[in-house]
């Protein structure tokens, strides 16, 4: 198991949690710092001092006060750690549930986990550091239904502008107007029912507020 853990979270409850929940897995040296410019700095002296660390949790949101930062938030804390050490696991521990935001921290910044802060996150962060600590990643339960759900359905044009037009708050029988005066075809009103149906038939879902949703969260609108 790890021997070092760096926790990176601006509220001491949620650090105190993490910290309790390192100990039950036999995890003894934890270190935490409240901002991202510690965490980094901590991470320069366990390589200076030929210690580094071998995991770090970071939250992805961190508060702004009177001490002014460098490093704003755990995106930013993860690229220049990444940076500094290269082979260090990476596990974010946070209360974003969007595919949209998560996504882009396994594609682009190469995290090693990702675990939401809600009920029972306790045991799912022992999971997800199980499963670093043996090289692999762990994706968050609900990440892998979106993307399941995602891959279920192929989103055309179409599709994509009544859903952007609906999240605009536009009513579901105007939408035939806007897309007879943009020449969009078909604009007739059972088109876009059918359409609409159809969506919600295979995501599962039941009303147009729902498909909305989805649709923020997944980044397709």
């Amino acid at each position: 198991m790890f021997k070092s853990v760096l926790i990176a979270e601006d509220h001491e409850s949620a650090s105190i949690s993490v910290r309790k929940t390192l100990e039950d897995l036999g995890i003894a040296y934890t270190q935490y710092a409240y901002y991202c410019d510690d965490a980094l700095m901590k991470l320069q002296i366990g390589l200076r001092n030929k210690e580094p660390y071998d995991l770090l949790i970071t939250d992805l949101s961190f508060e702004e006060d009177s001490n002014l930062q460098q490093v704003t938030g755990g995106a930013a804390l993860i690229t220049a750690a990444r940076s500094l050490q290269p082979e260090l696991k990476i596990l974010v521990f946070s209360a974003e549930h969007k595919a949209a935001v998560i996504e882009p921290l396994f594609d682009e910044l190469h995290i090693n986990g990702f675990v939401r802060k809600a009920r029972y996150d306790a045991q799912e962060l022992k999971s997800a550091i199980a499963s670093i600590y043996h090289n692999k990643q762990h994706f968050p339960a609900h990440l892998r239904q979106a993307i399941k759900e995602k891959n279920t359905y192929d989103f055309s044009d179409f599709d994509i502008t009544i859903i952007y037009l609906l999240a605009q708050g536009m009513l579901q029988k105007d939408i035939p107007t806007y897309l007879q005066q943009n020449k969009i075809r078909p604009s007739g009103l059972s088109s876009v029912e059918k359409r609409l149906n159809l969506m919600k038939e295979t995501l599962e879902f039941s009303k147009n507020e729902q498909l909305v949703a989805f649709c923020k969260d997944m980044g397709i609108i």
